[in-house]
C-alpha cells in the first residue's frame, strides 16, 4: 500500500505514481488563536479528507505579532484576518525591530502547534509549514502603502529592515527543521506586475529569499507559492525549491507552459471558484485537464492558493477522489 509519503517523493521524482497526490489547505479562523486548537482543527481536516500533504496554515499575522502588530477577524470567507495595527510608520523604524528567536511567544506557539501536528498525524503524511518571505511580512509591518513608499523613496532603511526579517525567519525555519516538518510552503506576495517592476522585485527581495530558502535545504519538500496576479514566474524558477503553486487557472503560465520553464513539481490545476459555486462534475472535468495536460507526472493537484472556508464538504471530498484510478464519486479511498 503507497503511503502519502511515498506517493509524494515519488511525485518529486518525476516518476509515474498510483494517482496523482492531491492537496488542498484552508486557514482556520477563531482557532487559529491558540496552537492546541489550530493543531486540531488541521489534524481533523486531514483526518476528512485524507490528502496528500498536510499543509499548516496558521494566520498569516504569526510571524509578526511578536513585533507588536495586530490583527482581527470579521468573517472573511479566505479564513484571513485583518490587519488592524502596524508598528512600522517612518523609515528608521525598520532598523529598530528586534531579531526575533524562538523565545518569543507567538513563534514558540506555532513550533508548539507544528509539534503536536506532528505527534498526531504521523510519519506517512508529509507536513509543511507555511512562512512568508521578508518582503510579504514587511507589508504587514508597515502597511502596503507604505512599505511601497519606503521600496521607492527610502531603499536604505527598507533593506535593513529586511534583513532583520531574514534573520528571524531562518532562525524559524531551523526550529521547523528540528521538529520534523519535511518542508516549508513559501510565500511570496509581491512577484506581481501590478505592484512592483520586475527589477523592484528582483532587487529587493531575490537576496534575502535565497538566503532564507537556504536554512531550508535539509528539507526534501519545499513549495514556492506565488501569490496573485501577471507572476514573475520565471524570476523565482531558479529558486532552490521543489514545487511551484501559483494561480495556474487565473494567470499565466497555463501548467503545459510552465512545464518547459520549471524543472520541478507543478502545484495546481483546479480554480478556487469551481470548488466553492461548482459541482463534483466540473471538478473532475478540470482535474482530468491537469493531469492530461502534465501527463499524470510531476504534478500535485491543487488550487491556485488557499481553499475558501464555504467550500461545500462534498466538492473537498470529489477533488480529493477525482485523481483516483479508476476516477470514483464517493467518498476518497484511505491511502
Amino acid at each position: 500500500m503507497t503511503t502519502h509519503r511515498e506517493r509524494l517523493q515519488a511525485c518529486l521524482r518525476g516518476e509515474s505514481t498510483d494517482r496523482p497526490p492531491v492537496a488542498l489547505w484552508r486557514h482556520f479562523p477563531v482557532d487559529d488563536q491558540t496552537p492546541a486548537a489550530l493543531a486540531t482543527a488541521h489534524v481533523a481536516f486531514q483526518r476528512a479528507y485524507d490528502f496528500d500533504i498536510l499543509k499548516v496554515t496558521p494566520a498569516s499575522s504569526y510571524c509578526l505579532k511578536d513585533w507588536g502588530v495586530d490583527d482581527v477577524w470579521e468573517g472573511s470567507t479566505e479564513g484571513t484576518r485583518r490587519y488592524t495595527k502596524t508598528v512600522v510608520r517612518e523609515p528608521k523604524d525598520w532598523e529598530r525591530l528586534p531579531i526575533l528567536d524562538l523565545e518569543a511567544p507567538h513563534l514558540s506557539a506555532q513550533i508548539t502547534c507544528l509539534r503536536e501536528i506532528r505527534r498526531q498525524i504521523g510519519e506517512d503524511t508529509p507536513i509543511v509549514q507555511t512562512v512568508f518571505n521578508p518582503l510579504a511580512q514587511a507589508k504587514h509591518l508597515a502597511g502596503e502603502q507604505t512599505l511601497l513608499v519606503h521600496l521607492r523613496e527610502h531603499p536604505g532603511a527598507l533593506m535593513k529592515g529586511l534583513e532583520i526579517i531574514a534573520k528571524s525567519t531562518r532562525r524559524f525555519i531551523e526550529a521547523v527543521v528540528e521538529v520534523g516538518a519535511d518542508g516549508i510552503f513559501y510565500a511570496v506576495q509581491h512577484a506581481q506586475a501590478s505592484l512592483l517592476s520586475r527589477d523592484e522585485f528582483t532587487r529587493t527581495s531575490r537576496s534575502f529569499d535565497l538566503d532564507v530558502l537556504s536554512a531550508a535545504t535539509t528539507l526534501w519538500c519545499n513549495i514556492l507559492h506565488l501569490h496573485g496576479q501577471d507572476v514573475y514566474f520565471d524570476a523565482v524558477a531558479d529558486y532552490p525549491i521543489h514545487v511551484i503553486n501559483w494561480h495556474d487557472r487565473e494567470t499565466a503560465p497555463t501548467l503545459l507552459e510552465a512545464r518547459k520553464r520549471f524543472a520541478g513539481t507543478l502545484c495546481g490545476g483546479l480554480r478556487r471558484d469551481t470548488l466553492v459555486y461548482n459541482t463534483p462534475v466540473e471538478i473532475r472535468r478540470e482535474a482530468k485537464e491537469a493531469i492530461a495536460d502534465t501527463d499524470g507526472k510531476g504534478l500535485i493537484l491543487s488550487t491556485g492558493c488557499v481553499v475558501p472556508i464555504i467550500v461545500p464538504h462534498g466538492n473537498l471530498l470529489a477533488a480529493r477522489a477525482t485523481a483516483e484510478r479508476p476516477t470514483v464519486t464517493g467518498s476518497p479511498k484511505i491511502a
